[in-house]
């Protein structure tokens, strides 16, 4: 049994919560169905989704980018969690890059080059792992939905952001063909 939490350590729980709100990067409290709260847990979502992926991945031309895009999802996530803040507090939050961008089109391009052509829709099924990079990339366009309904005023983030989201979801469909390896393509029709 695990022993209680020290009174010296933070606990996670706060109950700062228990009023139907949460604070952004910066103490700006919000209600938790603000529609920033939307985007940024379903990019969180998204990251829980592509662990999972990475769970049953094989091939290691999905494993490593993935891995870098679990970190770039938590640059994401930050910047959006610090709409509104101080400009003192921005300044001290990583950014997302043309590099960040630049890796994730560097290895969508790698691994479509390996792949056939695509003449017909894929069903999004196959072996575990590429049914949870078909199921990542429903959330990722899911998340690239949500960010894109935000407000301009209520988010500093560049168009990078979505354009990340927008390659995410290209570079998810791909592995996931790549991880069907011989079971690859269930077509529709």
């Amino acid at each position: 049994m695990a022993a209680p939490p020290s009174s010296s350590r933070p606990s996670i729980a706060t109950k700062t919560g228990d009023d139907g709100t949460t604070a952004l990067i910066g103490g700006k409290r919000v209600p938790k169905h603000d529609i920033l709260l939307e985007a940024y847990g379903t990019v969180d979502e998204l990251n829980a989704a592509i662990g999972l992926a990475l769970a049953d991945a094989k091939q290691q031309s999905v494993i490593m980018p993935l891995r870098h895009v679990q970190n770039d999802l938590f640059i994401i996530g930050a910047l959006l969690a610090s709409a509104g803040a101080p400009e003192k507090v921005l300044a001290s939050l990583p950014a997302l890059t043309s590099i960040h961008l630049q890796r994730m089109e560097d290895a969508l391009a790698s691994i479509e080059s390996t792949l056939p052509q695509q003449t017909s829709f894929i069903l999004p099924r196959g072996n575990r792992a590429a049914a949870s990079l078909h199921l990542a990339r429903t959330i990722c366009r899911r998340a690239e939905r949500r960010v894109c309904a935000l407000q301009p005023d209520t988010i500093h983030t560049q168009p990078l952001v979505i354009q990340y989201l927008n390659r995410l979801s290209d570079l998810l469909f791909l592995c996931a063909r790549l991880e069907s390896g011989e079971d690859e393509p269930v077509t529709y029709g």
